[in-house]
């Protein structure tokens, strides 16, 4: 799960806990996922000392991969009501759309936001609102390109339904892209997630969409740029 903010005034931020704090702020640490992509090209390196040019290989590697499976710290907005981004990326999709078949949710068309992640984005994905895991969902599928509207039902995906506490439903659809190989959900039916958590993963390249209950009102726009965890996607009537 994502890390929660250290509180002001206690002892990890004084001293050496309080330099440490400030370094992982500017050197986002690394999602577990990415330890055998980062520790291959390491051990290259490590084998190649004697040669430069297969040492620089490794170590410029290894850099490129860890900043991919990069885990920034990020803060939820601290007002009730709000649906949050997924996901780093650009908004690709703000429309209506009916939701992934195999969730039983219906055949009526529902509000969408629909995030396309580069290569250079953050991967990891942040839960929305807060609830209970009611669905988790894997379906194979194509590898077409993730910014395609046809995406969305086409290419293999992983999909979680969330029921918040007044028995609003939202649905989070991982879809893997054209370089995407490899979905990670940590996320169990029965699971009680909290806004802003880490709860997935997709390699190379991916698009998420968030499906909202019926007369949700979207504030983005395509084009506009996301920060997972701290964009506000929308906001619930009370």
């Amino acid at each position: 799960m994502a890390r929660r903010p250290t509180p002001p005034g206690t002892p990890e931020q004084t001293g050496l806990g309080h330099v440490a704090d400030l370094v992982r702020s500017a050197i986002p640490p690394l999602h577990p996922a990415g330890l055998p992509f980062v520790a291959a090209p390491l051990a290259v390196a490590a084998l190649g000392y004697r040669r430069k040019w297969l040492r620089r290989t490794g170590l410029l590697a290894a850099a490129a991969t860890a900043t991919f499976f990069r885990h920034p710290h990020r803060v939820p907005p601290n007002r009730a009501g709000v649906v949050v981004a997924p996901a780093d990326g650009e908004v690709a999709l703000v429309d209506t759309a009916v939701p992934p078949a195999e969730l039983g949710l219906g055949d009526q068309p529902v509000p969408r936001v629909s995030i396309f992640l580069s290569v250079l984005d953050v991967h990891v994905q942040r839960v929305p609102v807060s609830g209970i895991v009611t669905e988790v969902i894997y379906k194979k599928g194509q590898f077409l390109s993730a910014d395609l509207p046809e995406a969305s039902d086409a290419n293999e995906r992983n999909t979680m339904v969330i029921e918040t506490e007044d028995g609003r439903k939202f649905a989070v659809v991982q879809i893997a892209g054209l370089l995407a190989r490899r979905i990670i959900c940590e996320a169990k039916v029965g699971d009680k997630l909290t806004i802003g958590d880490t709860y997935g993963l997709i390699r190379f390249g991916s698009r998420v969409d968030t499906y909202f209950p019926a007369g949700t009102k979207l504030l983005v726009t395509p084009g506009q740029r996301t920060i997972g965890a701290e964009t506000v996607l929308a906001e619930l009537d009370s």
